[in-house]
């Protein structure tokens, strides 16, 4: 399996840090989020994983240049931001065939990537991607999932004030053929992979819920939850 770590962002939230240090850069103890994605990608088997650079390119890729993980990690840059889809598409050569897992690597994460993929594995016939879940304390500034009976997404609820319920998408998932080919319909470079390839899938989508911290560390209140709450690395 390979993986797309989306790393591009701009990081406006967390200005003034993301003003020398890029979002996928930013330190939770001591250690840049990348880093966390890579140990769990690569511990649980992942063969490579592509990540898209933009907002301080030369950053990333010098840290990339000399993490432990570099001989399993490819970088493209791009000029102008695609959209999620839109890096998807540009790239889905990269991932040939096989069905492949993206993430938003703004978030700090634990989930059990083999958990996932093996859910991905099992879905039923008619489903065309598996979506990370979870539980999370602020649902009015989250994507709150509604779920039928079989774990299937039934309805988004887009940070709105008072959703039903908390569990929320956790911007990861895994996808395959079917998706990349509804991107590649737009006829455009640049698509938006949660705004429009996933809400016309409502009923044919797998929500697999983790059982353990996740959290997008996209501004200080959520930065500083994030290091009272994560285990620091041992060692």
């Amino acid at each position: 399996m390979r993986a797309l770590l989306l790393a591009g962002g701009l990081g406006t939230r967390l200005r003034p840090i993301t003003d020398t240090i890029p979002k996928c850069l930013v330190p939770i103890h001591g250690r840049p989020l990348l880093d966390y994605w890579f140990d769990l990608l690569f511990n649980a088997g992942v063969e490579r994983a592509l990540v898209n650079t933009h907002y301080l390119a030369p950053v990333v890729e010098r840290h990339v240049a000399a993490s432990p993980w570099r001989d399993r990690v490819d970088l493209v840059h791009e000029p102008e931001l695609l959209g999620t889809g839109g890096t998807i598409l540009a790239n889905q050569a990269y991932f040939g065939a096989a069905d492949f897992l993206v993430a938003h690597a703004d978030n700090l994460t634990d989930f059990d990537v083999r958990a996932l993929a093996a859910a991905h594995a099992a879905r039923p016939a008619h489903v065309a991607m598996t979506m990370l879940a979870f539980r999370t304390d602020e649902p009015s500034s989250c994507g709150i999932l509604q779920l039928d009976s079989q774990g299937l997404v039934q309805a988004f609820h887009e940070k709105v004030p008072n959703p039903p319920g908390n569990l929320a998408n956790a911007a990861v998932y895994m996808i395959g053929a079917e998706v990349v080919a509804r991107a590649a319909a737009f006829g455009r470079p640049v698509v938006d992979l949660s705004t429009e390839v996933i809400p016309p899938l409502v009923g044919r989508i797998l929500a697999f819920e983790t059982a353990g911290y996740h959290r997008d560390i996209g501004n200080p209140e959520s930065l500083a939850r994030a290091h009272a709450e994560f285990p620091a690395p041992r060692g």
